[in-house]
């Protein structure tokens, strides 16, 4: 990758979903963008899996959908969820406009790199693995580049945070984000296939509590739901009472489940929910964790943080084309804030619906939705709910409350 340059007319902290997609879509249109990433390289197991509908549709816009398909990955079209040893078709994209009428899962770092590629075919693209961004150059009280932690200063006509949940760019900014409660962490682990082929299921829900599992293709990635601060008393309790604990929820796999050797094969992922009431500053704008964290409920944080990128690149580019410095440091700062007018109340919403599912789950409300055998009532109710729930959380899952499109001239 390019190693970068003295100056450069925008520079983005963080190379995840929001930072790659919106270099990508900057440098498509000529705008010079470097975006830092801290590690080497994207491998990092933590990272979603899910490629939305709405993503799907930007893959296509970008031309980049023969890439996409090369790249192993399982599509989705229906969504499973075994309540209480009860099969529910819960979500139904079929019923979504064609051709993306599913989801899939992908590891990320797959995804990041089919971007970065794409990026590194335009000569304005500066993508540089290992370097940190750790503060922001000031001048009279205007955001004007980053520092990175071997000491380079990188000027800059505008300043992207999109460094994550934990971002330094957006501490040295001086943003704080408002945290929301939330009553779950999830320990993520992985486990074999198991020999009796199973139906591609992403919840298994009973009164013992809610397991995940993401089908890859040779493989299961399974998060398993417990307490806030939980983990340590999991630990306790040893590697048998955990493979114990998988196998009560989902007992098809109780085989594959024995390949957990030691407890130290599970890894906590800390479950947080929090929002920036204030996205940017003159010349800095949050997008993607860095603004507004999301939980892995309905497996939305990459869609949403490309929704922040594609959102993001619609309103600033014409902002960096004000001729003028003074003037065009002006519309740069009003189309911040237009980022932030635009994609707030969107976010908010999915962010308030997962709060409602953190709460269900720590309550066990997940559980008594459905008996074992189902009651008559819970029959008759499932055959009217369950087809219009269907559709409708086809919709707010796969798009979003605000799918955002490409610029036309794009």
């Amino acid at each position: 990758m390019d190693q970068g340059q003295a100056g450069t007319q925008v520079c983005i902290a963080g190379g995840g979903p929001a930072g790659i997609m919106l270099g990508l879509l900057l440098a498509r249109e000529g705008i010079d963008v470097t975006v830092l990433e801290k590690h080497d390289d994207f491998f990092r197991d933590f990272r979603g899996d899910t490629v939305h509908p709405s993503t799907l549709n930007l893959i296509d816009a970008l031309g980049l959908r023969a890439g996409f398909d090369a790249i192993p990955h399982i599509p989705l079209p229906r969504l499973d969820a075994v309540i209480n040893g009860i099969r529910l078709h819960a979500i139904d994209l079929t019923s979504l406009p064609k051709p993306n009428s599913f989801l899939t899962l992908m590891p990320q770092w797959d995804l990041l790199d089919l971007l970065a590629e794409a990026g590194a075919q335009h000569p304005s693209f500066h993508l540089r693995m290992g370097v940190e961004a750790i503060g922001v150059l000031e001048e009279k009280g205007r955001v004007v580049g980053v520092r990175t932690a071997d000491g380079e200063d990188i000027p800059a006509e505008l300043t992207i945070a999109a460094d994550g949940r934990a971002s330094t760019v957006r501490r040295a900014l001086g943003l704080t984000p408002r945290e929301y409660g939330v009553p779950i962490d999830v320990l993520w682990f992985r486990i074999p296939r198991p020999s009796v082929p199973l139906p591609d299921t992403l919840l298994w829900a009973n009164e013992g509590g809610l397991l995940v599992t993401i089908p890859r293709p040779d493989y299961l990635q399974c998060g398993l739901l417990i307490p806030k601060h939980g983990f340590e008393e999991v630990k306790a309790a040893g590697v048998a009472a955990f493979r114990s604990r998988v196998a009560d929820l989902s007992p098809r796999l109780t085989e594959s489940v024995l390949a957990i050797e030691s407890i130290d094969e599970v890894k906590l992922l800390s479950v947080q929910v929090d929002r920036l009431e204030q996205w940017w500053r003159p010349g800095a704008l949050c997008i993607g964790d860095a603004a507004h964290a999301m939980s892995p409920v309905f497996g939305v944080g990459i869609n949403y943080a490309i929704q922040d990128a594609v959102a993001a690149a619609r309103l600033v580019i014409p902002a960096l084309r004000t001729p003028g410095s003074l003037d065009r440091a002006e519309a740069i700062d009003r189309a911040c804030a237009a980022v932030q007018e635009r994609r707030q109340a969107p976010t908010a919403a999915m962010q308030a619906m997962q709060r409602r599912v953190h709460q269900a789950i720590s309550t066990h409300s997940l559980a008594k939705i459905v008996d074992n055998p189902p009651t008559r009532g819970q029959r008759a109710a499932l055959r009217v709910i369950l087809p219009i729930v269907r559709r409708v959380a086809a919709r707010l899952i796969g798009y979003g409350f605000r799918p955002e499109r490409l610029r036309s001239s794009a």
